[in-house]
């Protein structure tokens, strides 16, 4: 059974070193790998459990080049490739990659949303997304930070149907949650009180982990950096580190098992 329409269903990261990456994310995670060549690049397919999990590109010296960071992106499971795209422009969203197809494995595009953050989207074909979430190790949660949150839903919800509700993490900050029927699938809060203006909105992917400390210490003896040491939240323990090459994910030990919809 195929993940529904409006699931943020896949994460990705692109790497300019993809053997360094894969070194790294196999520590933290425990990860094995699967390398297939495609049309024009090379394509790694995480996997835990005999499962896939995420994913891996490479970032090529020209993407570098052109300012192009290494980064985690997230990506929404549609139905209608090319109707979500028409609807997606009519909205206000800015386009990175026009809609293409990746062989027989399915079809995608990219874009700036409204409020500045860049997100994929996802029609399947013999690809449907990860299948396994909220067990350690793998995805368990999605969510934007961005300046607007109001300008977030309504395009959102006009875009994919997403019902939103409000809830007090406490201190002052609300955090609207992102459901696709019964199913939470992500989040949106305000970064303008926490984050420098030079920060940009993004999507930020999270992974299951065990332990936040001990995987804390595990990204930095392996090369990578603490953006956000780990504190307790409402949803556990929760950090925010990058991967050697700068590209910036979150870890948490969830204490919540509804995030993402199982398979």
């Amino acid at each position: 059974m195929g993940l529904a329409h409006g699931t943020i269903g896949w994460a990705d990261v692109a790497a300019p070193d993809t053997s360094i990456a894969e070194s790294f994310y196999n520590e933290i995670f425990g990860w094995g790998a699967q390398t297939t060549a495609g049309e024009s690049m090379p394509y790694t397919m995480f996997t835990k459990d005999d499962k896939v999990v995420a994913g891996m590109g490479p970032l090529s010296a020209e993407q570098q080049e052109a300012g192009q960071p290494p980064a985690w992106s997230s990506y929404v499971i549609v139905d209608d490739i090319n109707d979500t795209f028409a609807k997606a422009k009519e909205l206000g969203a800015t386009v990175l990659m026009e809609p293409i197809q990746i062989m027989d494995a399915g079809s995608m595009f990219f874009i700036i949303d409204p409020v500045g953050a860049v997100i994929g989207f996802w029609q399947s074909g013999t690809h449907d997304g990860a299948e396994l979430f909220n067990v350690p190790d793998t995805m368990t949660w999605n969510d934007l930070g961005c300046r607007d949150v109001a300008a977030a839903v309504a395009f959102y919800t006009a875009l994919l149907g997403w019902s939103t509700a409000e809830m007090d993490m406490g201190g002052g900050m609300m955090y609207t949650m992102f459901s696709v029927g019964d199913r939470a699938t992500g989040g949106a809060w305000d970064i303008s009180a926490t984050m420098p203006d030079e920060v940009p909105a993004h999507w930020l992917t999270w992974f299951n982990v065990p332990d936040t400390d001990a995987t804390v210490s595990k990204v930095s003896d392996l090369g990578g950096r603490v953006i956000q040491p780990p504190q307790d939240s409402p949803m556990g323990k929760m950090a925010i580190v990058t991967d050697p090459a700068g590209a910036t994910f979150g870890i948490i030990a969830s204490t919540q098992p509804d995030g993402q919809p199982d398979r």
